[in-house]
């Protein structure tokens, strides 16, 4: 009975898919406009070219990112994602959901048991995800509920690698018109206060969803949050008032 409802809803997704919100990029690099030839051969490549490996991620998802080395730094991430197998996802990550939008980075999703085979200072390098699925952050945009909690709950306890190269679009702040300089850690937000006043709202008004009814949808998940690492990674390097957040919890902290 369960996996016919899941079925269900999955053909629900795929009508759904094109109902997304518009959400532009907020620039457009440097450059001249593409000539004639350029935009003929792109026509081409697409009938005759495969392009398999970005067709491949179709799970899209909306978070947020907080450099690791400056909590100040903050941005809204679209990412179009492929689910390898249960415990790996690998995913894209862009400014916008649009055909214009920049390609920012990278992120890289495992499971906590993959998590656990890692050598102890290659942990160092992926942030917790409990905190922005229980809170309502993470969403993917126009499934129904039923689905998108299932899909949550799946990442409960999960971590992720994430590498911006592209300071494209940071929340409050000029973007750069080019990918400069070194590749950037990124990491997730993990307390109440931690994200810049207006960036969820700016999200959730583009998007036209509700972090909080999302919250709410979710709080049964509470119950499957386990302790994990990287939780006090940044704890008071914000500027803001923090306050820890139900079912959040760092993993050395529990020893």
């Amino acid at each position: 009975m369960k996996f016919n409802l899941v079925i269900f809803v999955l053909v629900i997704v795929v009508v759904l898919l094109g109902c997304t919100n518009s959400v532009p990029p907020p620039l457009q690099p440097d450059g001249n406009e593409k000539s004639p030839i350029t935009k003929v051969l792109e026509i081409g490549a697409s009938i005759f070219q495969s392009v398999s490996p970005a067709e491949s991620m179709n799970i899209y998802l909306v978070g947020f990112h907080a450099a690791k080395d400056n909590p100040s730094h903050q941005m809204e991430a679209h990412h179009f994602c492929r689910q390898v197998n249960e415990d790996f996802a690998q995913c894209s990550l862009f400014d916008g959901n649009t055909e214009q939008a920049n390609l920012i980075g990278i992120e890289y999703i495992i499971s906590e048991m993959l998590f656990e085979s890692l050598p102890e200072k290659e942990k160092e390098y992926w942030h917790p995800h409990n905190f922005e699925i229980l809170s309502g952050q993470l969403i993917a945009p126009n499934i129904p509920d039923i689905a998108e909690k299932e899909l949550m709950k799946g990442k409960m306890n999960s971590y992720g690698k994430t590498w911006h190269v592209w300071n494209s679009a940071p929340f409050g702040k000029t973007g750069d018109k080019l990918p400069l300089g070194e590749p950037v850690l990124e990491w997730s937000f993990n307390s109440e206060g931690e994200e810049m006043e207006g960036l969820i709202e700016q999200r959730d008004q583009k998007l036209n969803v509700s972090t909080l009814k999302k919250r709410q949808n979710r709080s049964d998940l509470t119950s499957l949050s386990n302790p994990q690492s990287g939780v006090d990674a940044m704890k008071n390097k914000f500027t803001n008032p923090t306050t820890p957040f139900p079912g959040i919890r760092d993993k050395l902290s529990e020893q």
